[in-house]
């Protein structure tokens, strides 16, 4: 019997797989517990339309997230802090303080997206990445300069 995968089954497959099971195992597990529905034909058609609509909104949000990395690639974010002696900063910035940066720059990124290699505590020029996925990636420099 044909089912569709409605949930993650271990040893079977992921969502939305159509997979090839016993009667008895579809019937008497997956069906009760909703973790499959019986791949009629009608159901497949529906399953493979929405297979091919996710796709082509996770490519064009690609388009869109590379054209924005291109955008602001290079982008400089400048801060201007109190520094104690030896130019070591009273606290630290973080991903927070680069995106609320950023946000009055006229970009928009999430706190989550930006990866800092080290906090950054001490005047001078530093940089971050901002990182969707692998591959989709773009390097800015912070500039912390004293009050």
């Amino acid at each position: 019997m044909k089912v569709i995968l409605q949930k993650d089954v271990k040893d079977l497959g992921k969502v939305g797989d159509l997979v090839n099971v016993s009667a008895g195992f579809a019937r008497n597990l997956l069906f009760p517990r909703n973790l499959a529905v019986e791949a009629t034909e009608t159901r497949v058609n529906e399953y493979n339309h929405l297979k091919r609509v996710a796709e082509s909104k996770k490519k064009k949000a690609n388009a869109e997230r590379q054209a924005f990395l291109a955008k602001i690639k290079g982008t400089t974010v400048t801060f201007k802090l109190n520094a104690g002696e030896n130019d070591k900063l009273f606290g630290t910035v973080t991903t927070t303080d680069i995106s609320k940066g950023l946000d009055k720059l006229g970009f928009s990124v999430d706190r989550k997206d930006i990866v800092l290699e080290e906090p950054i505590k001490v005047l001078g020029t530093h940089k971050a990445t901002i990182k969707y996925s692998e591959g989709m990636e773009a390097p800015i420099q912070i500039a912390v300069e004293r009050a």
